[in-house]
């Protein structure tokens, strides 16, 4: 619609805009209708009109087959067009066109903003299946009769009331029409059903909809003022009520066709089932991250324990060890604290690395520098624990191995992520500017714990590749090759 806006007529960004919280809206007067809307509004010259948007309904057949946004017509082809834009009024007046052997009323709506009329609404009725009507499309015909009238007045859609029509009620759903003082004149059977969930045992038609609603609303005290307020329709609102374990959710439509409130259009949804569904999730989600809390704690609980071991070793060999196992277990402990901060089980691991990074760069304060660049991004779990214990091992090994005691020295840890795609890769590397391997060394096949470690994981659990060389200019670098999926 933007495109088709800025390029064939005159409106401005402001008008655009209300035209875009229109298009939001006008589900609903199309399924009351039980009719297609076509926009169109006036092109820059004036000579011609534009398509700019399309809504067929919910409720009744289409009239329209094809995809009307984007066509053209000139004025003079469709008189009622012409009536609405220069009138300012509703047209109705015209025999029924006939389109592939149906016949199709056609109605015309102007488009009304702050006294200008941008455009027209052209409504399509299919009649080929007319009948005599019941309550139910009484009540939705004339609910669209008041809503068309709004428009042409300009006072539907109102303005800064943005609605979400995938979550908001739709007709279908359930209607409750009330008076001007609050009162149900008709209630659909689907809205009724949604009451009686809440716990109402009696007709809702005669009834008072705000005070009914407060009273199967549990509350403490007296009677919820705000409540009977928002369901007697006074302002456009949207809300839910729960009560004798049912949620219902609402949205109530003040109608003024002439200005004045002559009473309320209520849409209404049972979301019993959906509230279920979704506080099970944030029930599951809770206990997934407290999980994780807990096995973030036990980490760092046996840790502790082998902390307290290495002080009280007397073989260097045999605290190096254990100094060693408490790295590797602190750094799944990293995981699983960033774990129990997420709602999903994904991690953004360039947080996780920066604190492997410092947890092994105290082995050398002072004295060797790390640091990282580029970025790891968001990984999976199942990715992120493997390969926080590979770069561990990596940067202990390098820290141990490439610098004599006391040497300054500066670990590069480089990170190139794939693009987003299906076999997308992690590509890391880890360079050092130390002494460098030892003649005849085979990464492969060295019965180093720490490198042992690295092949199993990367190679069994990452499924990627692993490999260490000498660098171009002096020192090692390790090169490890991973398949991540393609979040970033």
């Amino acid at each position: 619609m933007n495109d088709l806006v800025r390029q064939h007529t005159a409106l401005s960004d402001s008008d655009l805009e209300w035209l875009h919280l229109l298009v939001s809206e006008w589900q609903l007067l199309s399924d009351l209708s039980f009719a297609d809307l076509v926009l169109w509004v006036p092109t820059l010259d004036g000579t011609r009109y534009v398509s700019v948007a399309q809504m067929r309904p919910n409720t009744g057949p289409t009239s329209y087959q094809d995809d009307m946004v984007g066509h053209l017509v000139p004025r003079g082809r469709r008189p009622l067009l012409d009536a609405a834009l220069d009138e300012g009024r509703i047209v109705r007046e015209g025999d029924p066109e006939w389109r592939e052997e149906v016949p199709v009323r056609v109605e015309s709506i102007p488009v009304r903003r702050e006294g200008r009329v941008l455009g027209v609404i052209a409504r399509n009725t299919n009649l080929l299946t007319v009948r005599t009507p019941s309550r139910l499309e009484l009540t939705y015909l004339q609910s669209a009769s008041d809503l068309a009238q709004m428009i042409a007045a300009g006072t539907f859609p109102f303005s800064g009331e943005q609605v979400d029509m995938d979550s908001s009620p739709r007709a279908g759903d359930g209607l409750v029409r009330l008076d001007a003082e609050g009162v149900v004149q008709y209630a659909s059977p689907n809205a009724l059903s949604a009451y009686h969930r809440l716990g109402l045992a009696a007709d809702l038609v005669g009834q008072h909809l705000g005070q009914i609603t407060a009273e199967l609303a549990p509350s403490r005290g007296p009677v919820d003022e705000a409540l009977v307020t928002l369901a007697s329709g006074y302002a456009p609102r949207e809300f839910e009520v729960e009560g004798n374990g049912g949620v219902i959710q609402l949205r109530a439509i003040p109608l003024k066709p002439k200005g004045t409130r002559i009473g309320s259009l209520v849409l209404l949804r049972d979301v019993t089932e959906l509230r279920r569904r979704e506080r099970e999730l944030i029930t599951k989600d809770a206990t997934i991250r407290e999980i994780h809390h807990r096995v973030k704690n036990n980490l760092q609980t046996v840790a502790a324990l082998l902390r307290l071991q290495a002080r009280r070793m007397d073989s260097d060999r045999g605290r190096e060890a254990l100094n060693e196992a408490v790295r590797r277990v602190g750094s799944i402990a990293i995981v699983h604290e960033t774990l129990s901060q997420n709602l999903d089980e994904r991690v953004e691991f360039d947080e996780i690395a920066d604190r492997v990074i410092a947890m092994v760069a105290e082995i050398s304060p002072g004295k060797v520098t790390c640091r990282r660049n580029g970025r790891f991004g968001i990984l999976d779990a199942e990715v992120a624990t493997p390969l926080s214990m590979v770069l561990t091992e990596v940067l202990q090994n390098a820290l141990e191995h490439a610098y004599a005691p006391g040497e300054q020295g500066t670990v590069e840890v480089s990170a190139v992520r794939g693009e987003a795609r299906a076999d997308a890769r992690l590509l890391i590397t880890v360079r050092d500017d130390g002494r460098g391997l030892p003649e005849g060394f085979d990464p492969q096949r060295a019965g180093n714990l720490g490198l042992q470690i690295v092949r199993t994981l990367v190679e069994g659990e990452l499924g990627g590749t692993f490999d260490m060389l000498p660098d171009t200019e002096r020192g090692t670098k390790v090169v490890l090759d991973i398949p991540v999926r393609s979040q970033k």
